[in-house]
């Protein structure tokens, strides 16, 4: 089995799917090692093409908007109650108050929802690290105006960072330090004329990417008022490096 460092999409749309694309989620592997990165509405179902809940190492989620992990409910039906028989609870890695949000959407009775019998939930903080198989896996807590975090994947020397839904800030940019590849959102049209920004521009993507010295961008998570080609030509303008889109369905070799 091949140890590369790989990035698949199962979706990027925001903030709901498409017809043919599903709203946040990825699938991070090295070797036997594989983790869904990110949630949201529709992924469950293309990550059935490589794997099966009871065959993953982990899930990891950045926050708790719908498009980022709206998934881990039908996750938790497909985990407890159909043809999956899982050894262990999957570790799940999210942010704080993620089990008592996934136990409130679930519970029907006066009696909690056991969401820990599906999940091993280990609550992100700011510096949160972890083995998991192959992977080691980096969070660091970046500004999307609720607890959000971004992360950096590392396996045999091969680094990829996902910001997650973020503005940019210095957090993100050390976190991608370097890194192989950035796999970054590029959300708004433009920045808020008032209010707090909680998301990249493309330019804001191609800045982010040459201040962290990333090798290689990915731009992500394309709002509904710009085209995947218009996102990517203007994070281009910004960073001299290969630009590409996450397509839903392909992978990438990281490094």
């Amino acid at each position: 089995m091949s140890t590369e460092l790989r990035l698949t999409v199962l979706g990027c749309a925001t903030p709901y799917p498409t017809v043919d694309n599903p709203c946040s989620g990825y699938l991070v592997s090295s070797g036997d090692t594989r983790i869904w990165v990110d949630a949201g509405t529709g992924t469950l179902a293309p990550l059935q093409r490589h794997v099966r809940l009871g065959e993953l190492d982990a899930i990891w989620i950045s926050h708790l908007h719908a498009d980022h992990s709206a998934d881990l409910l039908t996750a938790y039906y497909g985990a407890l109650f159909a043809d999956i028989r899982l050894a262990a609870p999957i570790p799940l890695y999210g942010p704080p108050g993620i089990a008592d949000r996934l136990a409130h959407f679930l519970t029907n009775t006066s009696e909690r929802s056991p969401v820990e019998s599906a999940f091993a939930i280990d609550e992100l903080h700011d510096g949160h690290q972890v083995r998991v198989g192959a992977l080691t896996l980096t969070s660091r807590a970046v500004a999307h105006g609720i607890p959000a975090f971004a992360l950096r994947a590392e396996a045999d020397g091969r680094s990829l960072v996902y910001s997650g839904d973020t503005a940019p800030c210095p957090s993100l940019t050390s976190l991608a330090e370097g890194c192989d590849v950035l796999l970054c959102e590029a959300e708004s049209a433009e920045r808020p004329s008032s209010g707090e920004q909680v998301h990249h521009t493309p330019e804001d993507t191609g800045d982010t990417a040459r201040a962290a010295g990333a090798g290689r961008l990915i731009v992500t998570h394309v709002g509904r008022f710009l085209t995947p080609q218009q996102a990517v030509a203007r994070a281009s303008a910004r960073f001299t490096g290969p630009v590409d889109y996450a397509a839903p369905g392909a992978t990438f070799v990281v490094g």
